[in-house]
């Protein structure tokens, strides 16, 4: 039976961007799949579990797809702090077959996004601040070294998307898109760790940036600055496109001393 309940962080009411208080039943809001991401799902609910047509590059691409999908959605508290979640729902909420879903948990399990929970289902996690200060001292040393490495070792090509993106995030603060912004944050991680061409690195990377921008989404409108957010990111995006490696370090140290003094601004007061 469906059970319909409010979702709530830290017991704050209004003053949360609107999916913190979204109804929500069973901890799947009340919105359609397509309007998570504005992809169209890409599987009938009768094709659901119908996997064995599928080739692995196939069924690869389905496990990205659910892990984008999902990945955003508690990135961008569609799916709240707290919120009980099942594969079936999942899979019903992304039009995506479970085989998929099930692999896409996975890798959000890895991420910390989600907590699978044996013979109960999944738990997106709660907002742990004193995790969230310990994850910053760790990714400030891991994220400079990838920031100077893509710098050092992108090419031609990569540079132009670099250049891109910082484009995006510039257009992001000026419209005070933050869902844009998350997006174009999400993609220039992805490439930051592509071109770093460390892979010791990217691991260790992956296991942060979804709790920060998790932390960052759910607090921004009280402590940050979007605008201000979106130009630190594309001083670190212009300066890898140009090959700047020490202006890359530097910018990456800017933008988290100001994520830094956010993360203590929102609830720890700047205490030290």
């Amino acid at each position: 039976m469906a059970i319909k309940e409010s979702a709530m962080v830290d017991g704050r009411p209004d003053g949360r961007p609107e999916a913190v208080m979204a109804s929500y039943t069973i901890g799947i809001p009340r919105t359609s799949p397509n309007a998570m991401t504005g992809k169209t799902a890409i599987r009938s609910k009768a094709a659901r579990d119908d996997t064995a047509d599928e080739t692995p590059g196939q069924r690869g691409r389905l496990t990205d797809l659910a892990y984008e999908q999902i990945e955003e959605a508690i990135i961008t508290l569609r799916l709240a702090p707290g919120s009980s979640l099942s594969e079936l729902q999942l899979s019903e909420m992304t039009g995506i077959g479970r085989t998929p879903i099930r692999e896409a948990i996975q890798r959000l399990a890895r991420e910390h996004l989600v907590v699978v929970l044996p013979q109960r289902g999944l738990l997106v996690p709660p907002i742990d601040v004193a995790k969230q200060l310990r994850l910053l001292e760790t990714r400030r040393e891991v994220e400079r070294l990838i920031c100077r490495s893509a710098a050092r070792r992108a090419n031609a090509e990569e540079r132009a998307h670099f250049k891109r993106l910082a484009t995006e995030f510039a257009q992001a603060g000026k419209s005070g898109d933050d869902v844009s912004f998350v997006r174009a944050d999400r993609e220039f991680n992805e490439l930051c760790l592509a071109t770093c061409r460390n892979e010791f690195a990217e691991g260790a990377m992956r296991l942060m940036h979804g709790l920060s921008r998790r932390f960052w989404y759910l607090h921004y409108k009280e402590a940050a600055d979007l605008p201000q957010m979106a130009k630190l990111h594309a001083n670190v995006a212009a300066a890898i496109a140009k090959g700047d490696i020490d202006g890359a370090g530097k910018a990456l140290d800017a933008l988290l001393d100001n994520i830094e003094d956010f993360t203590r601004a929102t609830v720890l007061g700047d205490r030290r």
